[in-house]
C-alpha cells in the first residue's frame, strides 16, 4: 500500500500487514496532496506569529519575569519547535516523496515530537502552578519555592521528559527507498512492540494525563475563586472552562483515531478492510490538523488574555513599528507602573494569572 505523507506515517499503513492485496488509496493521497500542505502552512504562519510574539515579549522584558512567565516562555518555545517541522511535512505531502535526507528526517521528527510533548508538559506545569498559587496560596512552601530559578529547574525537567518520550521516534526514524519513492518514517524492528507502545504513550501523555490534571486542579481552583471577593472571578472561571473545553475539543478526536489504529492491530476482520483503512487515513488528516491548530491558540489562551501581557505587546510593537502603532492606545499605563516585578498575592490571582 502506498504511503500517505504525514508526521505519523505509521498510522496510515497500520493495516498493511493484515491485507494481502494492495489497497487503492488514490483518493486519500490526492486529497492529502492539497489539504495537508495548505492547512499545515496556515498553522505554521499563524502559530509562528503568535508564539514568536510571546517569546519576543518575555525575552525583552525578562527582568519582570516570574515563574508563570518562565512557563509561558517555554510553552511558546515548544510550540515553535513543533511548528518548525510543519513546512517539511507539508512539502513531503505535496510531492509524496522525502527529499531532505536522513539527517533532516530525524531532525524534523525530533522537533515535531519534542514540541508536541513539550507543549503538553508545560501546560501541565502551568496548571499545577495555578493550583498551588490559588488553592495553597498561604502555604509557606509555595511562597518560598515559587521563584524564577524554580521555574527554570522545572522547565529543564519538562524538557528532559519530552526528550525521553521523543527518543523512540527519533531513533527509529529513517529515510527508506520504496516503490513510491523516498519515505521518512519510523522503521521498527520486526516483531517488536515499539509501534503499539508509541500509540499507547501518545494516548496517555497526550490526552489522559493532561486532561486528568486539568480537571482535578481546576475543579479545586473554581470553588476557591468562588469564595473570593473579586470582580474578576467570573471572568477567570469562564476562561478556565474555555481552557479545558478547547483542549478537549482539539485533541480528543486525534487521540481517538490513534486509539482506533491501535485496535486495528487486533485480529478484527472489519478493521482490516481497505475501506476501513482508507477511512482512517482520511480521518487522521482532519483530526491531526485540528490538533495542530491548538499550538496557534496557546498564545491567545495563556498570554494575550492577560492585561500585563497585552500591555507589553503594545509597548514592544510601538517601539519596533512607531509609525504603524503611534496612534495605538496605551493600555492602562498606570496599571503597568503599579505592577512591578514583585506582585502582591491579590494581583497574582487575577485573570492574567489564572491560566
Amino acid at each position: 500500500m502506498e504511503q500517505t505523507p504525514s508526521p505519523y506515517n505509521d498510522y496510515y499503513d497500520g493495516a498493511d500487514d493484515d491485507i494481502h492485496a494492495p489497497c487503492n488509496n488514490g483518493n486519500v493521497r490526492a486529497f492529502s496532496h492539497v489539504f495537508i500542505p495548505t492547512l499545515y502552512s496556515i498553522v505554521f504562519i499563524v502559530g509562528t506569529i503568535g508564539n514568536g510574539l510571546v517569546v519576543c515579549v518575555l525575552a525583552k522584558y525578562h527582568k519582570r519575569s516570574n515563574m508563570t512567565d518562565v512557563c509561558l516562555f517555554n510553552l511558546a518555545l515548544a510550540d515553535l519547535l513543533f511548528l518548525v517541522s510543519l513546512p517539511f511535512w507539508a512539502h513531503y505531502a505535496a510531492i509524496a516523496e522525502w527529499t531532505f535526507g536522513g539527517f533532516v528526517c530525524r531532525a524534523a521528527t525530533g522537533c515535531f515530537q519534542l514540541g508536541f510533548y513539550g507543549s503538553i508538559f508545560f501546560m501541565i506545569l502551568m496548571t499545577v502552578d495555578r493550583y498551588a498559587v490559588i488553592v495553597h496560596a498561604h502555604t509557606s512552601f509555595v511562597v518560598k519555592h515559587r521563584t524564577v530559578s524554580s521555574g527554570v529547574a522545572l522547565s529543564g525537567f519538562c524538557w528532559a521528559l519530552s526528550l525521553g518520550a521523543s527518543l523512540p521516534s527519533i531513533i527509529f526514524s529513517q529515510v527508506k527507498n520504496e516503490s513510491s519513492g523516498l519515505t521518512c518514517k519510523e522503521e521498527y524492528p520486526d516483531g517488536s512492540k515499539w509501534r503499539e507502545f508509541g500509540w499507547v504513550q501518545l494516548n496517555v501523555l497526550g490526552l489522559v494525563l493532561p486532561l486528568s490534571v486539568m480537571v482535578y486542579c481546576y475543579s479545586r481552583i473554581i470553588p476557591t475563586l468562588i469564595s473570593m471577593k473579586s470582580q474578576k472571578k467570573h471572568k477567570a472561571i469562564k476562561l478556565i472552562l474555555v481552557l479545558i473545553l478547547v483542549f478537549f475539543f482539539f485533541w480528543t478526536p486525534y487521540n481517538v483515531v490513534i486509539f482506533m489504529n491501535f485496535l486495528q492491530r487486533l485480529p478484527m476482520k472489519w478493521m482490516s478492510s481497505c475501506e476501513w483503512h482508507n477511512d482512517m487515513s482520511m480521518a487522521m488528516q482532519w483530526v491531526e490538523t485540528l490538533g495542530f491548530c491548538h499550538s496557534c491558540l496557546n498564545p491567545i489562551i495563556y498570554a494575550f488574555v492577560g492585561q500585563k501581557f497585552r500591555t507589553l505587546v503594545v509597548k514592544m510593537l510601538k517601539q519596533w513599528f512607531p509609525v504603524c502603532f503611534s496612534k495605538c492606545r496605551t493600555i492602562t499605563s498606570q496599571l503597568s507602573e503599579r505592577r512591578s516585578s514583585t506582585y502582591s498575592r491579590s494581583s497574582e490571582i487575577s485573570t492574567t494569572k489564572i491560566i
